[in-house]
């Protein structure tokens, strides 16, 4: 995800143009984009209908989101209103945005200022940072997915670390203190459970998206010189190897937790899900 913002309306659409140049080109795959203002009154405007892209609405959902979240509550409000975002922004969760990354971004997007968020892939930075240090932008990027995919994790690992401290615990417990122990290991059940059921939507998802990356990226390849086709494959070869990435560590955190706490149940679920 990748957020530059210009100091006036018409900075951001020559950058949102330049970014679409550098897709006919092949040095970027451009899967969506979304030029937003913020006004003297501080409420953030779309300037161009949400694109969800290739990838469906989870592009869109995201950009509405981010597009909320700089502009806070009043942000939100406007965001609603405007159609074109209508009921994305409220169905995503703000855990799947980095914090961090949206305060920087906050803190550029000044009252007067627009911003070009786009979804992209890119093999090297330079061509993009060319491109908008021109027209004095400052960019930003962040995955998308890192935030959520990584706390996922680390839940899994603190949850199976939990279930197995209760399970010590239960077998030196007095008669009169199990019955809260086995209470507390039901809960914690019920918790894994939902992670679980996370990790299995979450590996769902990036299978769809890999799919229409890629068909996005082998369209590129179809009128394009060799030497673009070749840049493009290239970037194919790198998404799929990310897809690999995300869905061991996705896969591990499920088994993790599987083993853990309902290993029959929960390898069993992801298995008919065909996600295991």
């Amino acid at each position: 995800m990748l957020v530059a913002v210009f100091d006036n309306e018409n900075k951001a659409f020559e950058g949102l143009s330049a970014l679409k140049d550098l897709h006919k080109k092949g040095d970027i795959t451009l899967y969506a984009s979304a030029v937003v203002n913020k006004n003297e009154k501080g409420e953030v405007h779309l300037k161009t209908a949400a694109d969800d892209g290739p990838v469906g609405t989870a592009t869109g959902l995201f950009t509405g989101s981010l597009i909320g979240l700089l502009g806070g509550p009043i942000g939100l409000a406007v965001g609603a209103l405007t159609g074109t975002v209508a009921g994305l922004i409220f169905d995503v969760s703000a855990d799947d945005i980095n914090t961090t990354f949206v305060d920087e971004v906050s803190a550029a997007l000044t009252r007067g200022k627009t911003a070009v968020i786009a979804e992209i892939d890119e093999e090297w930075t330079v061509p993009v940072d060319t491109k908008l240090d021109s027209l004095n932008a400052m960019v930003f990027r962040r995955l998308k997915y890192e935030v959520a995919e990584d706390q996922l994790a680390r839940e899994s690992e603190a949850t199976a670390a939990e279930f197995k401290s209760l399970k010590e615990e239960l077998k030196q417990a007095k008669e009169e203190d199990k019955a809260a122990i086995k209470a507390a290991i039901a809960k914690l059940q019920n918790k894994a459970q939902a992670i679980n059921d996370q990790l299995k939507t979450k590996l769902s998802e990036a299978k769809s998206q890999l799919d229409a990356k890629v068909n996005t990226m082998q369209e590129q390849t179809k009128h394009a010189r060799e030497r673009r086709k070749a840049k493009v494959e290239k970037r194919i070869s790198a998404v799929k190897e990310e897809y690999k990435l995300r869905t061991e560590k996705l896969k591990q955190a499920s088994k993790l937790i599987g083993e853990a706490v309902a290993p029959k149940e929960s390898a069993n679920k992801l298995e008919k899900a065909g996600v295991l």
